[in-house]
């Protein structure tokens, strides 16, 4: 069986065609393209995604993604991002899906796009266990998800203002280090002080697990207006120390959850996990789980708890840095283990810009 996915959630038209046999599951499902067509170059004037052009390039750019993924393959399903994102660029895709379906009579499935982003860690093995932890980190979204089999996720917490990726364009931006902010942030943060500045660590002590970014802007905002004009030395120490801060707030939420969930598997995902700090970082935190009770996993954080399986290792997952950002394949991945009963037709695909996981 093959599988023709379509993901213009944002700024990337991307296209992938997955493999998956007879017997499903996990038995050989192959990534056999992943087409990716950026937009980088048009937005990095406007220090974000213009919505309005983006939709644009999406329109030009798709019909040619597709044809290049299929490379004359014939798709017996059709996967597309239906929600969330940007609603002008999600309808390109959509559309587009919608009428490849209605012409050549495929089924089709829609697929939400932070569960796209889950299925990356998919792409290669080992896989992750069940009960599994996500963190998904990226430009539109920051959440915890607790997913204990495939039909079975449940939502643990969010962001109740900005996404963390939307948080470093914006400092990046205000930085005047260039677009996209997450590399600009930390090629930047190399050669800085990640302890120069003590930004705050906004709703680490409370227990539940969402995430607040807002705050931290503002604090670095109001640290450079204070400075004046900046040297190129404190920019690289501003950018180190929000990286930095970013980070801690992100494992903080992690390892709580982990503790009371107690997860067999610790999986991050989204854009933002492809920052080196923070993939680094996590895999030590997650790795530091089977400390004893005398250690302290980290001064910061509150244990509810000895972690239950001494005795086994709890496996940490993340997406090879291509599967990281947006594209299609992981929608895809994530297609090829649906139940066939999720398959539908055209006429019952809509986009929905605000669809929750």
């Amino acid at each position: 069986m093959y599988i023709l996915a379509i993901e213009s959630s944002c700024d990337e038209t991307a296209a992938s065609v997955i493999e998956n046999p007879p017997a499903g599951g996990e038995n050989g499902i192959r990534i056999l393209s992943n087409v990716i067509a950026s937009q980088i170059d048009i937005h990095k004037e406007f220090g974000g995604v213009f919505p309005e052009k983006a939709s644009r390039a999406h329109a030009e750019k798709i019909i040619p993604v597709v044809e290049e993924a299929l490379n004359g393959i014939d798709p017996d399903l059709v996967a597309v991002t239906v929600g969330p994102g940007l609603i002008g660029s999600l309808l390109v895709g959509v559309n587009f899906a919608k009428t490849y379906a209605f012409a050549r009579n495929k089924p089709i499935i829609g697929i939400n796009h932070w569960l796209g982003h889950i299925y990356s860690n998919w792409a290669e093995e080992p896989h992750p266990q069940f009960p599994a932890l996500f963190l998904i980190v990226s430009g539109g979204h920051t959440g915890l998800v607790l997913m204990e089999d495939y039909d079975k996720i449940k939502p643990l917490g969010e962001t109740l203002d900005d996404a963390a990726g939307e948080a470093f364009d914006k400092i990046s931006n205000l930085l005047g280090l260039g677009y996209p902010g997450g590399p600009a942030i930390s090629k930047a943060a190399e050669e800085g002080d990640p302890k120069a500045f003590n930004f705050p660590r906004a709703m680490t002590d409370r227990k539940d697990y969402n995430f607040s970014f807002s705050g931290l802007k503002t604090a670095v905002l109001n640290e450079t207006k204070k400075m004046g004009e900046l040297s190129e030395k404190n920019k690289k120490d501003i950018a180190a120390s929000f990286q930095q801060t970013v980070v801690d707030i992100l494992i903080n939420k992690t390892i709580r959850a982990a503790y009371e969930y107690q997860p067999k598997s610790i999986c991050l995902c989204g854009g933002v996990s492809a920052n080196k700090e923070l993939r680094e970082q996590m895999q030590k935190a997650v790795m530091s789980l089977r400390a004893s009770a005398k250690q302290s996993l980290n001064p910061s954080i509150d244990r509810h708890g000895l972690w239950p399986h001494d005795d086994e290792k709890v496996s940490f997952h993340v997406p090879p840095i291509v599967l990281s950002t947006d594209n299609a394949a992981m929608v895809g991945l994530a297609a090829a283990y649906m139940d066939k009963s999720k398959y539908t037709t055209f006429e019952n695909i809509n986009a929905d810009s605000n669809l929750k996981l």
